[in-house]
């Protein structure tokens, strides 16, 4: 999977290009979209500011502990130290994971999905019909060059209608996809997320998703996809209780199928012997 897996397309992500980088190390370029606005580069003054460590380690407690973030905690810790969006924590986690970040430029999309240059006046108060985003080159220690595309989504039904889909035609431009979803609060499983769940089905050739991705119900027909379950399936936690797949409950207790393992934990439920990672590959690849 990962030898053909140039684009990853990452919603629901915020600024977490940490886990996307750690399952995809090889890829080329990584498009996330989160609700959290774009942010600027730190100023020379923030960098030297007393509260920056503090509020750097609050704000990413959650991620480097349950590998997800907890958004309403990290706009305040950040906010302490104008620190103010995504990309900050884009490119402290590319420096950390050994990227060296060689240009940064601010976009945003057209109607149509086409990406054009924006200023910083846009990026700090974008309109409520614009898509401002953040286009990061990067260069690994090894020299190759890669790629990352934040965008600031909102990937409801809704608000895409307002945006005239902007977010879904710059993604469908991207060529065949692997979508990486993981604590995506179970949007994807609700009515009224249908057109991002759509075009995913639609565009990738693989999908590594937890739980909180796209439901069961929606891989239809089956037969256009092959399933390999990783780890161990139990309820969601207490706040999704509700979106309890019966589905994953057969799958995983397959005794002629067994799940693999997973040595390490991701999502919700983020105890090691309590996660679980669904892999699902196109039978018939997208072109």
């Amino acid at each position: 999977m990962r030898a053909t897996s140039p684009t990853i397309f990452y919603p629901f992500s915020g600024p977490d290009f940490l886990n996307v980088t750690t399952m995809f190390p090889g890829s080329q370029t990584y498009v996330l979209m989160g609700l959290e606005p774009v942010g600027t580069v730190p100023r020379p003054t923030t960098l030297e500011n007393p509260k920056l460590f503090t509020a750097l380690k609050a704000s990413l407690w959650s991620v480097l502990n349950f590998s997800f973030f907890r958004t309403n905690d990290m706009a305040v810790d950040l906010k302490s130290v104008e620190l103010d969006g995504a990309l900050p924590l884009l490119m402290l986690f590319a420096t950390r994971t050994n990227h060296q970040v060689e240009a940064v430029r601010y976009i945003q999309l057209t109607p149509e999905g086409e990406v054009v240059e924006a200023d910083t006046a846009t990026i700090r108060r974008p309109g409520l019909k614009v898509v401002p985003g953040v286009e990061v080159q990067l260069r690994t220690a090894q020299g190759q060059p890669k790629k990352v595309v934040y965008l600031s989504a909102d990937l409801s039904d809704w608000k895409l209608g307002v945006t005239k889909e902007a977010a879904l035609k710059y993604v469908q431009t991207l060529g065949p996809l692997t979508t990486y979803v993981k604590s995506a609060t179970y949007l994807m499983h609700k009515p009224y997320f249908s057109k991002v769940r759509n075009l995913i089905l639609a565009r990738s050739n693989y999908v590594l998703q937890d739980d909180s991705g796209i439901a069961m119900k929606y891989f239809r027909p089956a037969t256009d996809w092959q399933f390999t379950f990783y780890g161990t399936y139990k309820r969601p936690i207490n706040l999704f209780a509700k979106h309890y797949q019966p589905e994953l409950t057969t799958a995983y207790t397959d005794s002629a199928n067994r799940p693999r393992p997973l040595p390490f934990g991701t999502g919700y439920n983020w105890r090691q012997n309590d996660s679980n990672l669904l892999l699902a590959q196109r039978t018939i690849t997208v072109q």
